[in-house]
């Protein structure tokens, strides 16, 4: 009988270790003969920085600006001439918050928005900031973390 418990238990830990191994994200591709080694995408610093500033503005801007950017509490940053215009203005606004009453769009929006400067680090400022002047039809520049340290 503990003959066939152990035999079990060492079955079933190979098995939960093959799993394991097969389970995990890799870049590298598997050639057949049949078919043709496809190429892996490389992620560059751009894709990644974009990556990092959705997770960055999902987890801590979209409940007030919504994940499609069209606004919610917060006013719309899709289609906002401020978030594509100067980076040093969306920056500024960015660090040090917003109160008060502002037009977006035709309309009114009046609610508080905080600073994030000691809260989030520059370079998520600044991955946050690319991702919001770069998505929903918006077409701006990257915004740098050394942009985001040199802005008052």
């Amino acid at each position: 009988m503990q003959r066939i418990i152990s035999s079990f238990l060492t079955a079933a830990l190979i098995a939960g270790a093959l799993a394991a191994c097969s389970s995990g994200s890799s870049t590298s591709t598997a050639t057949t003969a049949a078919s043709p080694a496809t190429p892996v995408k490389m992620k560059t610093a751009k894709s990644m920085a974009s990556a990092n500033g959705a997770a960055v503005f999902n987890t801590n801007c979209a409940s007030c600006h919504a994940s499609d950017g069209k606004g919610g509490a917060g006013p719309p940053l899709a289609g906002n001439a401020l978030v594509t215009g100067n980076p040093a203005k969306v920056i500024h606004i960015v660090m040090t918050g917003l109160t008060g009453s502002v037009q977006v769009n035709g309309k009114s929006y009046n609610s508080i928005m905080p600073a994030w400067k000691g809260v989030l680090s520059n370079s998520d400022i600044a991955a946050a900031i690319t991702y919001i002047r770069s998505s929903w039809g918006n077409k701006a520049s990257a915004v740098t973390s050394a942009q985001v340290a040199s802005t008052p």
